[in-house]
């Protein structure tokens, strides 16, 4: 199992991390999982563990009092977490995705107050781009802000919010007309408020409901969530980066790094169900001897191995590119088209080679099948991200007649 998924260049630092974490995982996660998710429960105790090991300041700058790790060291932390349970590695995404647009477009205010206290667990994040009505159309939103003396009134709905619940503090993309008259470009006027709140569920603050959890198919245990604005006031000084008009750009940015991160978690997952796979074809017996000797079989993980292989290099690749400060888009959108699609298929094939045990819930491989077509969504679905991918490619290729 250790020849798979390897990543070279690691520093030992990075190593160390990695290491606790794979530990962690093999010993706090993997035996509660589906238990947990079952019974769709939040794993409280496990966040818990994360935030002991200091995984909540993990790309958060030291002067902050974070660990100042790459996004590539949170990545393959991501990976190992995913392999776990996939809904643990989602509390974490959220969180980091808000961590980070803060770090690269918050004021020195917002960093002062916010980060410290995300890098220590206290502050929960999570953000909010998508509404019921529009998908993947991003500038068709219609969620809107209207400034109000040193405060703006946001109404709308949202949709889609993980951590929705046990969050403290959501990044929410909405439209704000002021300064950008009509006519102007859907993304050139929006804004991303940081909008702080309780945890739990009903009004957890004026004008500012969530309204319970989403009923879902997989990816259980996370809360999923609405978020209903009705005349929410927010002060002016939570705008992100203290500038209307730009929320569009910051919530791209963000993305990037949530698209690694879909990208490591179906590595993790496709890691996971290869493990599965390669030792349940080890212990079943037909004809006369272990599966696992069926050439049919040796076929199915063959196949199934290349693809986490190749899945987890691309996925470092684009993790590997952001860390350089180059743009990422082009990688990213390729890691997580990729790594999600072979999560899919390796996750399927270590179903089929459980037959009938595949569909009980005994086996742990039923979860991860409900488990995997969440990430052929998140961030962005497939065909998003080809279409990101072939107009980054007519930009390198551009033809010259």
């Amino acid at each position: 199992m250790a020849r798979l998924a390897q990543t070279a260049g690691l520093t030992d630092v990075q190593q160390e991390i990695l290491s606790t974490v794979r530990d962690f995982v093999d010993k706090e996660i993997i035996p509660v999982a589906t238990e947990l998710e079952h019974r769709d429960e939040y794993p409280q105790e496990i966040v818990d563990g994360l935030k002991e090991l200091g995984l909540f300041g993990l790309m958060i700058p030291e002067e902050y009092g974070g660990l100042g790790e790459s996004l590539l060291t949170y990545a393959l932390c991501v990976e190992e977490i995913a392999r776990g349970w996939m809904s643990v590695s989602g509390i974490i995404n959220t969180h980091f995705i808000v961590a980070y647009m803060l770090k690269q477009h918050g004021t020195q205010e917002q960093k002062e107050y916010f980060l410290p206290r995300m890098a220590a667990g206290e502050v929960r994040g999570a953000f909010s781009m998508s509404e019921p009505g529009l998908g993947s159309d991003v500038s068709a939103i219609t969620s809107k802000a209207v400034r109000d003396g040193d405060e703006y009134v946001l109404n709308g709905q949202k949709m889609w919010l993980t951590n929705g619940g046990t969050s403290t503090l959501v990044a929410v993309l909405v439209r704000s007309d002021e300064g950008h008259p009509e006519g102007t470009a859907p993304h050139r006027s929006m804004t991303t408020f940081l909008v702080e709140k309780e945890p739990g569920f009903g009004e957890v603050r004026p004008g500012l409901t969530i309204p319970g959890k989403i009923d879902k198919m997989g990816y259980k245990g996370v809360d999923t969530t609405e978020l209903i604005m009705d005349g929410l006031r927010i002060p002016a000084n939570r705008v992100l980066g203290g500038t209307t008009g730009r929320g569009f750009y910051q919530m791209m940015d963000g993305v990037e790094v949530g698209r690694v991160n879909v990208a490591a978690r179906g590595c993790g997952v496709a890691q996971r169900a290869f493990e599965l796979g390669v030792g349940y074809a080890q212990q079943r017996h037909t004809f006369g001897k272990p599966i696992a000797q069926h050439q049919a079989i040796q076929f199915k993980l063959a196949e199934m191995a290349t693809k986490v292989e190749a899945a987890h290099a691309m996925m470092v690749n684009a993790a590997r590119k952001k860390d350089s400060g180059e743009r990422n888009d082009l990688e990213a959108g390729m890691a997580k088209y990729l790594a999600s699609e072979y999560c899919k298929e390796v996750v399927e094939d270590a179903f089929r080679i459980h037959g009938g045990y595949g569909f009980s819930k005994e086996y742990e491989i039923e979860r991860l099948y409900r488990e995997a077509p969440m990430l052929l969504i998140g961030e962005g679905t497939a065909e998003i991200q080809k279409m990101i991918i072939g107009r980054r490619l007519l930009e390198e290729y551009r033809f010259q007649g």
